[in-house]
């Protein structure tokens, strides 16, 4: 039963990877003979790590039709900036005295501004959740970074419904570099105030064109 669960887990990390990079599209059908051969594990165990994204709301469960990937709601996508406003500003607001490790937050704006030039929109996409990520470990805490992977996989789903990473990612590389600057110079309250407004105005705008999108599906 442990080998079960721990292989259940790992089976789990493999599908959250291809769901948030978009190799299973919001409304996937996931089918357990053909998930379960590419990765040559069992149905129970595949079972159990569809249990556990279930529980992540990367997966839902419908009766005599399968296994999905999920669907994210308007309401969903407000309550995940609800959510990324209480962890990522708190980080910021905690950070103590300077100076702060932003080395990762760093590597992120640099990989972002990469792939901007090579107009490399999925990895601009892909850098700006990092950038967020990296935002979240600056507290040093496992279990803030496992929320924070949870709900930018789950933010996932709306960019690839939405499939224009450039309209949505491309006008936040400049706030990006502030903030990593801001937090460079040791101003942390400044950095807090800069990432509340970046989340209100991404959440606006994302809000609103992903209402639109879904109200045509």
């Amino acid at each position: 039963m442990l080998g079960r669960t721990s292989t259940a887990e790992r089976v789990a990390d493999i599908l959250r990877d291809r769901i948030a990079e978009g190799f299973f599209p919001p409304g996937t059908r996931l089918s357990e003979d053909s998930v379960g051969g590419a990765l040559g594990v069992s149905r129970n165990t595949l079972r159990e790590a569809f249990r556990l994204l279930t529980h992540e709301r990367l997966l839902v469960h419908e009766l005599n039709r399968g296994v999905f990937v999920r669907v994210v709601t308007v309401d969903d996508l407000n309550d995940i900036y609800r959510v990324r406003r209480l962890v990522e500003c708190a980080t910021v607001r905690g950070l103590g005295e300077p100076p702060y490790a932003v080395q990762a937050v760093e590597a992120a704006v640099l990989a972002g501004e990469r792939a901007a030039r090579d107009r490399a929109w999925q990895d601009l996409s892909t850098a700006n959740i990092r950038f967020h990520q990296a935002i979240v470990s600056l507290a040093g805490s496992p279990r803030a970074d496992e929320l924070m992977r949870g709900v930018l996989a789950e933010l996932r789903l709306v960019f690839h419904v939405m499939a224009d990473p450039r309209r949505f990612h491309a006008p936040y590389l400049v706030r990006n570099r502030q903030i990593l600057e801001v937090l460079q110079s040791g101003d942390a309250v400044e950095a807090e105030r800069l990432l509340a407004s970046y989340l209100d105005d991404s959440q606006g705008q994302l809000a609103d064109a992903y209402g639109r999108k879904m109200s045509r599906r």
